[in-house]
């Protein structure tokens, strides 16, 4: 997503003794600067939805915000090409960058009939794996190319020669598993029709969960014997792992009027978390009309498992909230009317929460130390510009 360009980010700065003579302080350490990857946009063209999304631009920063740069600009060099950054390797070595590709025609078509189109002809997304200081590409999901729209890739957890990802498959959404190189594609679909959404693995590597047709299943790590968690509700959105692999976390209740829930990871135990209390779970990302209504905005766990973190409406404001999984939940935020937060994020070892914040018409990231409150703006973007999708770098 388009915006500022500043410097490289700096990835190392020296812990400085204070306030002791330097014979008491020791060798001095070197500790990897907090670094976020997320996406950068304008939100005020005029043309509808694909104007400003093709703006689209992965980028990343330092906490602080001191250092910032746009990755894989290339990618984008294509006219209506945008860049998005879509998560991390596990070294925190390479980015995970999504490039899209639409025709002006098919968004001219999309923006009439107020829906999404797909076609090999009119849209190309794929989901590449960009070393952050070489600038060496790989793209993975294009070799023995099983679909032209591949989306959600992750590294498969306790499984380093493993990739996930996400195809279109003849309007169907399919998860697959395959090599680091993209060979041995390998569908774990259950049955091939209908949509599945939000597929991951279990930290341990073994179970996965997604939703398909708004129900969430459990599975097997080859996708053998799912398992519907009954909610008995219509709309079952976004399943995400606890760090233990015990837990999914997903939103459940009516589309717009959904709510955190956690369920085992045999399907049982159900259980709602909170309410959000009339926040519609998504954040509009632009400041024009947009036909599909913004971006989910979905709870997520924080580092050590023990609660989560998400957005419910107070007031006129969407603030942060924490819940253990048992027990009230927290305010994190107090906010002027009209301030959207949005995409909490917590850092891996669990000391800042990053997120987004819609504050004086502009969407800004911010961090906020969890251990006192103060929040550092990563962002300054103007009015007309955006910042959206946090992602921390895993540390070294």
């Amino acid at each position: 997503m388009c915006c500022p360009r500043t410097c490289v980010a700096r990835l190392f700065a020296t812990l400085v003794c204070l306030a002791v003579p330097a014979a008491m302080c020791g060798p001095v350490q070197a500790q990897p600067v907090r670094v976020i990857g997320f996406t950068l946009l304008r939100t005020d063209l005029p043309g509808g939805r694909h104007a400003n999304t093709r703006t689209m631009r992965a980028a990343v920063a330092s906490i602080d915000g001191a250092s910032q740069r746009l990755v894989a600009e290339e990618l984008a060099s294509k006219p209506d090409t945008s860049t998005q950054f879509a998560g991390w390797s596990p070294d925190g070595r390479k980015a995970i960058i999504v490039s899209a590709w639409q025709s002006p025609e098919n968004a001219a078509w999309e923006e009439e009939h107020k829906t999404f189109r797909f076609n090999a002809e009119t849209r190309l997304l794929d989901s590449w794996l960009v070393d952050v200081e070489t600038g060496k590409k790989e793209n993975p999901t294009a070799l023995n190319r099983v679909s032209f729209y591949n989306t959600g890739l992750f590294y498969w957890p306790k499984d380093p020669e493993r990739l996930g990802f996400t195809a279109l498959i003849n309007g169907n959404s399919h998860p697959f598993k395959m090599d680091l190189n993209g060979g041995n594609k390998v569908d774990l679909t259950s049955g091939k029709s209908g949509f599945t959404y939000g597929f991951s693995s279990s930290p341990d590597g073994k179970r996965v969960a997604y939703h398909k047709d708004y129900q969430v299943f459990v599975a097997n790590a080859d996708g053998s014997n799912p398992v519907l968690v009954k909610t008995g509700n219509p709309f079952n959105f976004a399943p995400a792992w606890s760090p233990d692999s015990q837990w999914v976390l997903f939103v459940s209740g009516e589309h717009y009027n959904c709510h955190p829930h956690v369920a085992r990871a045999d399907g049982t135990g159900l259980r709602k978390l909170a309410d959000r209390g009339g926040h519609r779970g998504v954040t509009e990302f632009l400041d024009v009309p947009d036909f599909h209504n913004g971006s989910s905005d979905t709870p997520c766990w924080a580092t050590d498992g023990k609660g989560v973190f998400f957005t419910a409406r107070v007031g006129e404001a969407i603030e942060l909230f924490r819940v253990g999984l048992e027990g009230a939940p927290e305010k994190l935020t107090s906010s002027l009317a009209g301030t959207w937060h949005y995409h909490p994020t917590p850092s891996p070892d669990g000391q800042w929460l990053a997120y987004g914040s819609r504050r004086g018409g502009v969407r800004q990231m911010v961090v906020r130390d969890l251990a006192t409150g103060k929040e550092t703006p990563v962002t300054r973007l103007t009015t007309g510009h955006g910042a959206m999708w946090p992602h921390w770098r895993p540390g070294k």
